[in-house]
């Protein structure tokens, strides 16, 4: 019975021997762990720990703004609303994929309702449900109060004239990336810098940003000045769009330089399409004819050929060149002339647009110094204006010329160009013989207006010498008189010296040319004794009319017309009256030269010529300036117009003038501007 107590002293020491090295144990697993996560797993446990609260998010900077020449906007980005969700939120909150697509289609009927409903049953922390909604939309999908959904603010390219100047802007796509023209050339310039920040995530995966917040102008893109001129390049589309549809052609294009510097102050091009939507055009429409088309420039080539012809000495400006009677013979071929004519000079030749005078010139200059003449004017290289696709026509070498080559290049067949090659090259005349870079970016500046970059005026060579060019822009006169084929381009005013071109198409398909297609065309600059403004006018395909003459002709008229006008350059007071031209024969455009809009007539006009008795009813276009957006489309309305707004604030020029009588349903041009106490921050 002794040993008893002790037999149980011994059990409980064993016991607590034993719970002690458990003890021991637990406490040595557990030290073991903390060394573990405290000392060696340390650095990539605060790494999965940071992930999970903090992240680095990559904020798109806002993309610069692309202006003309007097500071217009053509392209800006804006803040809009995208709506996002995380799935995993809207699992907890005890959501259907199911409810939620359906209450998001309500108010956005065009999603995909099976597209959504697969991202919102993944497993992610965010996905888009759409990009880029309206203000309405957004202030309704905030309504709803859907569990899981949000919005977020981002920069939406957007071009605020519409299709203007769209082949030249091109557009960028959902995530502010160029895709075409100027967006693409200056994409690196145009997106700015891509910035991160550090943000938080609450427990429910929400972002929380901090306090730190980055300089929105550091990484915000370049802005670009352009040459052009929004006024002109809005006149150079509507009578480009006109011509095309009233001559029911393929497509058109129209470039405006000032050629002394090169600016390019117009570059047009039909059909069209609106950058704000790209997708509802086809591609086709999309293209910058006046860059990427390349075309046979027929009897432009012409002024070209005398210049280099004078220059070189192979003719002189009186000298008389026989052409056949409207026929010459090159080998088995025969170049026809549209009349049988004698012996001509020069400049009738130009006047007359003689294919055999001109094939006679090209012919005793040789093919080697014809080809170099033709290249130093820029053909068959790129002009180097900075938009992507741009052709560098096709001017083979002399040495594969056959005698026919010889004989139609110096009347431009055989060869081929881009309106912009043209426009330069017909440039070059007028500046006296210098080739010059066009330029289209005038300068690039930073988001606070810090100049960066400046273009100025490049001369890339003496394509001929001053004294020949000269020469020839005054025989270029003759050629809008009555007895010239350019008479179309002639106006009240102002001498205009160029050349009309009629070339048949090639058939890359059967050979040889295409008995009906036809490239119309008209290059030349005004005022002729000191040009302003270099004109090319391109339609392609024309079926009621196909020559130069009448169908591009009236364009450059036109256009060149509103230009002048709206630059200010004053009438020389040398060429014939305007209503005496359309009372020839010769005139065949019925439609008004005006510096309005299309269906307006002028009210001296109708007096001068009593006229008003055949036309249809006319109204009078209300006193608009000075009056707010709202009052000016209450008076258009009453007065039977339709109105285009652009700009905020009120009235500052509207076209056309008050008082014009126009007929009922046309559109007038307002322009929209802050009073001058807002521009200075006078006032309250």
């Amino acid at each position: 019975m002794k040993n008893l107590p002790e037999r149980r002293a011994k059990w409980i020491r064993l016991r607590v021997s034993i719970m002690l090295l458990l003890l021991l144990v637990g406490v040595g697993t557990v030290v073991r762990r903390a060394w573990e996560l405290q000392v060696e797993a340390a650095s990539p446990l605060a790494k999965m720990a940071e992930e999970q609260h903090q992240l680095s998010l990559r904020l798109a900077p806002k993309r610069g703004t692309i202006y003309d020449r007097n500071g217009a906007e053509l392209a800006v980005s804006v803040e809009v609303d995208s709506v996002w969700a995380n799935p995993r939120l809207l699992k907890k909150q005890g959501a259907t994929p199911a409810a939620v697509t359906a209450q998001l289609r309500s108010v956005l009927p065009a999603l995909d309702a099976k597209r959504i409903h697969q991202r919102l049953s993944s497993d992610r922390y965010f996905v888009w449900i759409r990009r880029h909604i309206t203000p309405r939309q957004a202030a309704a999908i905030k309504q709803l109060k859907l569990p899981g959904v949000a919005m977020s603010k981002e920069a939406r390219r957007f071009y605020p004239n519409r299709e203007l100047a769209s082949h030249l802007l091109g557009f960028a796509n959902v995530d502010g990336k160029g895709i075409e023209g100027l967006e693409l050339a200056l994409e690196d310039r145009l997106r700015g810098r891509i910035e991160s920040t550090a943000a938080t995530r609450d427990r429910h995966g929400s972002v929380v940003f901090s306090e730190e917040f980055l300089d929105d102008r550091a990484t915000q893109g370049e802005d670009i000045v352009l040459s052009l001129d929004k006024s002109i390049q809005h006149r150079a589309e509507q009578e480009l769009a006109y011509a095309v549809q009233h001559y029911e052609a393929r497509a058109g294009s129209v470039v405006v330089m000032d050629p002394h510097n090169g600016d390019v102050l117009a570059m047009a091009n039909y059909p069209s399409y609106n950058p704000n939507d790209p997708g509802e055009s086809p591609p086709a429409n999309r293209r910058n004819r006046a860059v990427t088309d390349r075309f046979e420039p027929g009897s432009t080539v012409k002024m070209f050929t005398v210049a280099s012809a004078l220059e070189s000495g192979a003719i002189r400006p009186n000298q008389r060149i026989d052409c056949g009677q409207g026929l010459l013979q090159i080998g088995e071929f025969i170049i026809h002339d549209t009349h049988k004519w004698g012996r001509l000079t020069p400049t009738e030749i130009l006047v007359h647009s003689s294919n055999i005078g001109i094939s006679r010139i090209g012919l005793s200059m040789g093919k080697a110094r014809m080809f170099r003449s033709l290249r130093r004017y820029g053909f068959g290289e790129k002009t180097d204006v900075g938009l992507p696709g741009e052709a560098q026509g096709i001017l083979r070498h002399y040495s594969k010329w056959y005698d026919m080559d010889a004989a139609t290049v110096p009347f431009g067949q055989g060869m081929s160009a881009t309106a912009i090659q043209l426009a330069v090259a017909t440039s070059a005349i007028a500046n006296g013989g210098k080739l010059l870079k066009p330029v289209l970016i005038k300068r690039v500046q930073s988001a606070r207006g810090e100049l960066l970059e400046e273009n100025k005026t490049e001369l890339r060579r003496v394509a001929v010498a001053g004294w020949a060019a000269n020469r020839v822009a005054r025989m270029l006169k003759e050629v809008a008189s009555e007895e010239g084929t350019g008479v179309e381009a002639a106006i009240d005013g102002y001498e205009v010296a160029g050349k009309t071109g009629t070339a048949q198409k090639a058939d890359y398909i059967a050979g040889g040319y295409a008995r009906n297609k036809w490239i119309a065309s008209f290059a030349g600059f005004v005022p002729a004794n000191n040009p302003r403004l270099a004109i090319v006018v391109v339609i392609d395909e024309p079926t009621v009319e196909h020559t130069g003459g009448t169908v591009a002709a009236p364009v450059f008229r036109r256009v060149k017309l509103a230009a002048l006008h709206h630059l200010g350059v004053p009438s020389d007071g040398r060429s014939k009256t305007l209503l005496a031209a359309h009372k020839g024969a010769k005139r065949k455009d019925t439609r008004q030269d005006t510096d309005m809009l299309p269906g307006i007539i002028p009210a001296s006009y109708l007096k001068s010529n009593n006229a008003s008795s055949t036309l249809q009813e006319q109204t009078t276009v209300p006193y608009l300036i000075g009056k707010s957006a709202r009052a000016a489309i209450v008076m258009t309305y009453r007065s039977n117009l339709e109105l285009t707004l652009s700009g905020s604030g009120v009235v500052s020029s509207q076209q056309p003038q008050a008082g014009a009588l126009v007929v009922p349903g046309s559109r007038l041009q307002v322009e929209l501007a802050e009073p001058d106490y807002v521009k200075t921050g006078q006032g309250g």
